[in-house]
């Protein structure tokens, strides 16, 4: 089995005090590989979104802790872990999150901007292995659905992160497409040795995940 990139230990998740505190996670522990494609599902309000944000890093654990890559995200000052959260984790969204007004080709070339580096040939290796280099100058709004995905795909692969984390990614498309978008993250975890984690509701998605985990009521449940 390849590295451990995401760990994460005896995660508890509060919100709120006293007589309104609610607790979403209830000890979880989980660890996701390189290589792996991972499911979670739940109904809504169990804490499918709780447990990405904290994955990702967005939030941090009542308890517990958390590392990605080796790395120990708990005890991050919040300006490290954004710069680390930058670096090791891609995200993908229930709607792509493209910019409007960018050209396909366009949204990296900010993020290059962003870095202070220009590469055109890893823009175009990547346009070009997800099948949508052909799409470079276009615009989002003249994409479909599942173009779009496949854009955010690549967005999210184009900093070479160690985890990636879905949250819905096919909420918003037709079965075909939902399924093309779920085969190519299984092939992407494998190919490129990344750790993806995608929480969804629809369990027909999962058909192509190396492991299924439940989300119960703030409890992680293998799916056997």
């Amino acid at each position: 089995m390849n590295n451990e990139i995401l760990v994460m230990k005896d995660i508890v998740k509060k919100f709120g005090q006293g007589h309104t505190e609610v607790t979403a996670l209830k000890g979880i522990n989980f660890t996701v590989h390189g290589g792996e494609f991972v499911s979670i599902i739940g109904p809504s309000g169990s804490g499918k979104s709780t447990f990405l944000t904290i994955a990702g890093g967005l939030q941090t654990p009542t308890t517990g802790s958390i590392e990605i890559n080796g790395q120990d995200f708990t005890h991050m000052g919040e300006k490290e872990r954004s710069k680390a959260r930058f670096k090791e984790i891609g995200f993908i969204l229930q709607s792509s999150n493209l910019i409007p007004f960018l050209k396909v080709k366009e949204q990296f070339e900010l993020v290059e901007r962003i870095e202070k580096q220009k590469n055109p040939e890893k823009i175009e290796d990547l346009l070009k292995s997800l099948d949508i280099w052909e799409l470079r100058e276009q615009f989002p709004k003249a994409l479909s659905g599942g173009e779009r995905q496949r854009v955010a795909i690549a967005r999210s692969l184009f900093n070479d992160p160690s985890l990636i984390l879905a949250d819905e990614p096919t909420a918003s498309l037709d079965s075909d497409h939902a399924f093309d978008v779920v085969k190519l993250l299984a092939k992407e975890a494998h190919n490129r040795n990344k750790a993806i984690v995608m929480v969804t509701h629809d369990e027909r998605m999962t058909k192509w995940s190396d492991q299924i985990f439940r989300m119960e009521d703030g409890v992680l449940v293998p799916q056997k």
